[in-house]
């Protein structure tokens, strides 16, 4: 086994370039007492927003210099610690950026109850009579908007410190999942031990070994099993929460409340929900196909991970990555590849593992910044979808932050995931035309096949039972764990079909989902999906007219209009069921071609 190296070890050429940010830990400190020096000075403004458009303006734009120069304290002092987590230095540096950001939250938490105390006409003719307030424009017309769900002084000041009561089935979920719950070693084929845990669970259920894969699904779903009881009313503690929020700020459901803070039409979930639904037998084809394909009599659950494709190992360097990437970003023009060039080239990316450093991938950085990409490379195709998924949160960050001011250049969780899918999208595209090697192109298509799995079928279906208990709750219906493990098997049925054995372990899937703990979170996983696939259909098919709209109407929008009209601008009405259904169009595509590819190897 090959030793991790150490951060000092690290060659620079792979490694980010913080000194982009601040050239030295010294300026960083210097940085760091200068916008300390900033608290304080909301009294400078506090209680004058409503005097004079001046006055509102002021308070802005001094609102705006400390998100700014804060930015860059807590991303530099951040990706610092993630590159070494050992390293107590950068540890410290992070707790410190993380509270002074805290400090300030709290400093200027009188901001939105005080502009809701100015008359909705009053604010309208300050933006019309000063030219510096149109840059806040869209910002104050969104607080407008939710002036009808903000109650008394008084009652928002009860909300306020019920807060953190209200947040205790989520907090106690958390502490359950990550801290306190253990399992016990399982076996493998060969009478072997391994040592289960949240991060080994699926690496067990994508093996080969089947006793690997029953004894680690078992394991799991026994250790949660024996808590469902109380896991059930921790659950329905965070959906009452959740209904409670809504009755008190009069919206419909909160459903609507969630919905409504990105001003996303509820018809979009249903029309995922009732899409998804309607394709439901081309889920039903693919695991009558994997049972088919993994030869068994009684396929489980735990049989949904392992791949389809066997012995055929999918190495790619970094080296090879990158030009695998930046040729299938070819279609996307020369302003975009040039962006993607320029991080691959300076630096963007800390490409290695070494010891203590944060696992997984991100996107990070802020206004005044470019991008940073983290990354913990091993030599397969998986790193390299998401080396480019990374690269299109990437270049959506750098066109945002390039073309709009920084009270506009973040943007929506709803259109998060758009461009760092699209990314994959036209990565898989393009490999599956070069290929040539069959086997190859069989792993290249499970491996799509298995993504849409996971990320539109799975995610509707988490979120078809999200909404499904807040309904019942809002009902007055008790959410027993016999009640939640009743709804959540005849769901799981409905989704994966005849061909899977559908055992009471998987009815407790929904007691270890965090996601339920996240208020009506989950469903953009699949909209973003799906706009992606429509969106790079649209690329490959139209070209320039479609990467205009993209990168022009999409990329460097922000959050300078409404989710759905920024998408709608790009060429995508996720009002309508018509992205869903492309998606699951190319489903249908990558599964026939899977097909055809199977009986032709096998011949």
């Amino acid at each position: 086994m090959t030793e991790i190296i150490t951060r000092e070890q690290q060659l620079v050429e792979n490694t980010w370039d913080l000194t982009k940010i601040f050239p030295s830990d010294d300026a960083f400190e210097e940085a760091f007492q200068e916008i300390e020096g900033y608290l304080g000075r909301e009294e400078e403004v506090k209680g004058t927003l409503g005097e004079s458009a001046e006055h509102l303006l002021k308070a802005l734009l001094l609102d705006t210099e400390i998100d700014e120069k804060l930015g860059k304290v807590y991303v530099y002092a951040h990706l610092k610690h993630d590159q070494d987590t050992s390293n107590d230095t950068y540890t410290a540096m992070d707790q410190r950026a993380a509270a002074l950001a805290s400090q300030f939250s709290s400093a200027w938490s009188f901001m939105l109850p005080e502009l809701m105390t100015i008359d909705e006409t009053q604010l309208n003719q300050f933006i019309e009579e000063n030219e510096g307030l149109k840059r806040f424009k869209f910002n104050l017309e969104l607080i407008n908007k939710k002036r009808s769900h903000v109650l008394s002084d008084k009652e928002e000041k009860i909300l306020a410190e019920a807060g953190e009561a209200l947040s205790t089935p989520s907090n106690v979920f958390g502490m359950f999942n990550n801290a306190d719950l253990t399992f016990n070693d399982i076996e493998d084929a060969e009478g072997q031990l391994h040592p289960l845990s949240q991060g080994t669970y699926i690496q067990y259920l994508e093996s080969t070994d089947r006793v690997l894969r029953e004894n680690a699904y078992k394991e799991i779903y026994r250790n949660y099993g024996q808590f469902k009881n109380t896991l059930s009313q921790t659950l329905a503690g965070k959906v009452k929460a959740s209904v409670f929020s809504s009755k008190v700020r009069g919206y419909d459901s909160p459903r609507h409340q969630a919905l409504s803070n990105n001003d996303i039409p509820e018809a979009v979930y249903d029309n995922l929900i009732s899409t998804v639904h309607d394709h439901l037998p081309l889920l039903h084809r693919y695991t009558a196909l994997r049972k088919e394909l993994l030869g068994l009599d009684d396929m489980k659950m735990y049989d949904m991970y392992t791949p389809l494709v066997k012995d055929e190992k999918f190495e790619v360097t970094y080296e090879e990555a990158k030009k695998w990437v930046l040729d299938s970003l070819k279609p996307m023009g020369e302003e975009y590849t040039a962006v993607i060039e320029e991080g691959l080239n300076n630096r963007w990316v800390d490409v290695y593992e070494n010891k203590g450093k944060r696992s997984g991938a991100y996107s990070s950085g802020t206004y005044g910044t470019n991008p940073y990409i983290l990354m913990n490379w091993t030599d397969n195709i998986n790193n390299t979808f998401t080396l480019t998924h990374e690269f299109g949160h990437s270049a959506h960050s750098y066109f945002s932050r390039q073309n709009q001011p920084s009270n506009m250049s973040g943007y929506s969780i709803f259109v998060a995931e758009v461009a760092s899918t699209c990314n994959e999208a036209l990565l898989a595209h393009h490999m599956y035309n070069t290929l040539t090697d069959e086997k190859k192109k069989l792993y290249l298509l499970n491996y799509q096949l298995e993504g849409f799995r996971g990320t539109v079928f799975r995610q509707t279906m988490f979120a078809e039972f999200e909404h499904l208990i807040h309904t019942l709750a809002q009902n007055n219906e008790p959410l027993t764990a016999e009640r939640l493990n009743k709804e959540y098997k005849a769901l799981n049925e409905a989704y994966y079909g005849e061909s899977v054995e559908h055992d009471d372990f998987i009815a407790g899937e929904w007691s270890r989902i965090p996601h339920f703990y996240y208020n009506y979170y989950v469903y953009q996983y699949a909209t973003g999906y799906s706009a992606a696939m429509a969106l790079s259909d649209q690329i490959l098919s139209e070209g320039k007219p479609a990467v205009d709209r993209y990168i022009n109407s999409f990329l460097k929008a922000g959050s300078s209009d409404y989710p759905i009209e920024v998408l709608k601008k790009a060429g995508v009405d996720m009002t309508t069921s018509e992205p869903i259904e492309k998606a699951c169009k190319v489903f249908e595509e990558r599964l026939n071609e899977f097909e055809r590819l199977i009986k032709e190897t096998n011949n």
